[in-house]
């Protein structure tokens, strides 16, 4: 019953994208300029910023994460869905992980737009070690979604909404970008530091572990109250 709850909340977020591509399409837009505008502040001849690369691949992610769950979040809003799900004879839980898992695959598609951009602008060599990039956007993103999901659902009803989400989301993700970074960084030296990067890779797992399970745990008597 768990999985079946979770799996109709987000073929529901996902269905709604598809039909509206509302978010995606913004997310997307908003990532891409976020790229450009430090492109043409870094890029000199031709030449990229050395190790600029991450950090701005990770700043742009955490900037267009925080618009997708704002926008994803209003629309519950207008639409009284959110209220509708925590009326429904369904696990609170399971709800959680459906919406955490639609914002994490939204995500995932804006990344998969997102890395190409930066490597051809930033001479990042991203195809050299792909698995570990990989691991690495989908363990931080999760971290990232995990908190995010659980802050943007608490704020639906807040007037400071937009104001609020960015100050209560940034600092208790701190952990999860800087080890996105610091991996990112480690694959993109000329010699690929691997055993650095899976090192990160596991810290990102253990912050996924804890910050998923704590918000679970708190999902419902926050949206309860």
């Amino acid at each position: 019953m768990f999985l079946r709850v979770a799996w109709l909340v987000m073929r529901k977020d996902l269905t709604v994208e598809v039909r509206s591509r509302e978010v995606i399409y913004t997310t997307i837009f908003f990532a891409v300029a976020c790229v450009l505008v430090f492109a043409f502040a870094l890029v000199r001849e031709g030449r990229p910023l050395e190790d600029a690369a991450a950090g701005i691949m990770w700043i742009s992610v955490a900037f267009a994460g925080t618009l997708a769950l704002g926008r994803t979040f209003e629309r519950e809003r207008h639409s009284e869905t959110l209220r509708a799900l925590m009326l429904a004879p369904a696990s609170r839980p399971a709800i959680y992980v459906g919406k955490l898992l639609g914002i994490v695959l939204l995500l995932l598609v804006v990344e998969a737009v997102l890395v190409p951009l930066i490597g051809l602008l930033f001479h990042a060599p991203i195809a050299s070690r792909p698995l570990e990039l990989a691991g690495l956007l989908v363990l931080g993103t999760i971290g990232f979604s995990a908190v995010g999901t659980l802050f943007a659902a608490m704020l639906v009803r807040a007037r400071s909404r937009d104001v609020m989400l960015p100050v209560l989301l940034y600092p208790i993700t701190i952990p999860v970008i800087i080890a996105g970074v610091r991996g990112t960084a480690a694959l993109f030296e000329v010699e690929p530091a691997v055993d650095l990067a899976q090192m990160w890779m596991a810290l990102l797992a253990f912050f996924d572990i804890v910050f998923v399970t704590l918000s679970l745990w708190t999902f419902e008597p926050l949206m309860t109250e």
